[in-house]
């Protein structure tokens, strides 16, 4: 039978009073990451690239601390894919430390309601007040390597992206984040995005 000297402790306590290199798999999993990876599950379902979803739920079974950023390995992350109740148009910020155009979106900060976390991006980097989330379920999925940045190592983005619809008549907000926010036609995006991941989410919008 396993005892565990800080049993009234929850499970970041745990780890911490034992240390960082502890065997995490003597803790049973916590409740928080199962409806994230129901969400990955009804995603599966419909995902051509089932080889980038089965990375997320391995990711998301191996660590219970996926939602912080403070996992140097790498984090789950949410972002917001916005469009316009046409389907003509994109909201994109330029990122003052990747340097390039992107969609809204940031750490989870241990909130496992990843959704949420793509609305509160919203808010924060467009200043959108008015917009709606496409029934919580997740629209792509993306991995990607951030470089290191001042005293924070090079690590791993997962990132899942919710697809929004807002109206392009509203003001717009810069964060600090950002260098720029732009709306931009769908139809013409390759001409002036070259991110891949951006692109394919262009594509499915176009698409569908």
């Amino acid at each position: 039978m396993i005892t565990f000297p800080y049993a009234g402790l929850c499970y970041f306590q745990q780890r911490k009073k034992i240390g960082e290199h502890a065997t995490l798999c003597c803790f049973n999993p916590p409740m928080h990451r199962q409806p994230f990876k129901q969400l990955l599950a009804d995603y599966e379902a419909v995902d051509p690239e089932l080889s980038v979803t089965q990375q997320f739920i391995e990711f998301v079974e191996e660590y219970a601390d996926c939602f912080e950023r403070s996992l140097e390995i790498g984090h789950i992350t949410g972002s917001a894919w916005i469009i316009d109740p046409t389907k003509q148009k994109a909201l994109l910020v330029h990122h003052k430390k990747l340097g390039f155009w992107l969609q809204p979106g940031g750490h989870c900060d241990g909130d496992s309601d990843v959704a949420r976390v793509a609305q509160k991006e919203t808010r924060e980097e467009s200043g959108l007040k008015e917009f709606s989330i496409y029934k919580d379920r997740i629209y792509d999925l993306d991995i990607h390597r951030i470089p290191d940045w001042k005293d924070v190592p090079a690590h791993i983005h997962y990132d899942v992206r919710f697809l929004i619809h807002a109206d392009s008549e509203q003001s717009l907000h810069l964060s600090e984040e950002s260098n720029d926010i732009a709306w931009f036609d769908l139809n013409n995006l390759a001409d002036v995005i070259q991110d891949k991941s951006v692109l394919r989410l262009a594509e499915k919008s176009i698409c569908t």
